[in-house]
Formats: C-alpha cells, structure tokens, sequence
C-alpha cells in the first residue's frame, strides 16, 4: 500500500466513516474505558449500532419518547432541550464527539428531553437493555457508564449554580472554557473553533438575552481574551478566561 492510500484509510477511520468500528475510532478513549481489553471493545461493537448521518434540525429522540438507547456522538454537535408548558424550548445541554446523551431517560423509560442535530451530525446506538447485559460480566464498563451519570448529574448542579449566582461575563466565559476544555479532551485545538449553536441557543442556555450574549463578546474582545468572528472563536489568553468563569 502506498503512502497516498495510507493516508486515504487514515481519513476514511474518522468521524466521517460513519461504520468504523470502536477499536478504530479515534474517539474511543472518550467513550470507552481505558481498561478495556480488545476482546471487551469487540463484545460491545457487536450491539452498536451505527445508523445514516442525522441532518440538522432533526431530532434524535424527542421528549417523552419511549427510551430504548444511550447515544455516542460521533461527529457533529447536538443540543437537548425541554418543552415549557407555554410551548417554549429550554436549552439544557450540548453534547459533542465523544459524549454520551440520551441518559434521561433511564429513570422513567422515557426522555425527559429532546435531542436536537445543530449540525450534521452521526451517532453510535446503544441498546441499553443489551448495554446492561454487558455491564454485568464488564465491571469496568459498568463503572465508566456510572461515572458517566454521575457526570451529567454534577453539571446539571453546576448549572444550576452558575445561573443562580454569576454574571452574565461569568456564564458566557464558562460556556466557552467548557468548549475549550472538551474539545482538548478531544485532542483538537483548544483556542481555536467554531461554536455550533447559535447566539439564541446559548442565550437560551444560560438564561440570557441574545443582545446580553453579543455584549458579552464584544467585551472579551476589547479585553482580548477573546477573538470572535461570527461563530468562528479563538481564545487569546486562556487563563483570562478561566479567571472570569471562575468569578476571580
């Protein structure tokens, strides 16, 4: 094989070969446990499954679907959201390659949310009756999906927090450490990306106005902590940034 067509398979092994499987991904050592062992990662290939691209705004599940999965996205951007008795959405979450969604609905067999496509976006289904027949003989992947609930459940506290008691510069700044941080988790650049929502949905999300949000911005760049093009956003200095989600 030469080096041309090695570089073509490297390619066709990511987030755009919706088939590759989870040993292959590049994604897995967010996913997956790392004490997983190869035979261990093929037990659980054998029960994802992998379905055509989502487009954007189309949904993955909707609030009060029957719940039969946990979802890993694979590529693209996804926001959850609740349905207000007036009708209104509530943003309560974006989740991003790697991140695991869908979990709302383990308590009551139904979802508690919808999940949304911001993007084109893919997903690996995980049956979870399946995923619990396969927990109990993998006592580290039982854990990891433990740890992953436990996870979702700190940051809806977090929330809670941030919009109880920070500044709107505070919430904004903490949205977008929390971009920062995950896409270093994801090995990609952690000051230079494109946000995929919009200004509504975050506004929506952190309980803000979009004019508040666009302020917001703006004095980040006039701090120069932050450089921002449309979505495009590069952070300047990203101890600033922390400082100011911090409050400090």
């Amino acid at each position: 094989m030469n080096t041309q067509q090695q570089h073509l398979d490297t390619k066709k092994a990511c987030s755009h070969d919706f088939q590759v499987s989870c040993s292959n991904c590049r994604l897995n050592s967010i996913c997956l446990p790392f004490s997983l062992e190869a035979r261990d990662i093929d037990e659980l290939d054998r029960i994802i499954q992998r379905s055509k691209p989502l487009q954007k705004g189309h949904h993955l599940y909707r609030e009060g679907d029957s719940f039969q999965s946990v979802y890993a996205v694979r590529a693209g951007t996804l926001k959850a959201y609740q349905t207000t008795d007036d009708g209104r959405e509530q943003v309560t979450g974006f989740y991003f390659p790697g991140e695991i969604v869908g979990m709302d609905g383990i308590s009551k067999n139904v979802h508690a949310s919808s999940a949304k496509a911001l993007e084109t976006a893919a997903v690996c289904e995980i049956p979870f009756s399946s995923l619990e027949k396969l927990s109990a003989t993998m006592p580290q992947l039982q854990r990891h999906f433990f740890q992953l609930m436990s996870r979702e459940i700190t940051e809806d506290q977090q929330l809670i927090t941030l919009l109880s008691k920070s500044s709107a510069d505070e919430r904004v700044a903490a949205l977008i450490f929390s971009v920062s941080a995950r896409n270093a988790k994801r090995r990609l650049s952690a000051t230079q990306f494109r946000l995929s929502m919009s200004r509504v949905d975050i506004g929506n999300y952190l309980g803000l106005t979009v004019e508040t949000v666009s302020r917001v911005f703006s004095r980040m760049q006039k701090m120069d902590v932050l450089r921002v093009d449309n979505k495009e956003i590069e952070v300047l200095d990203l101890d600033a940034l922390k400082r100011l989600a911090e409050g400090a």
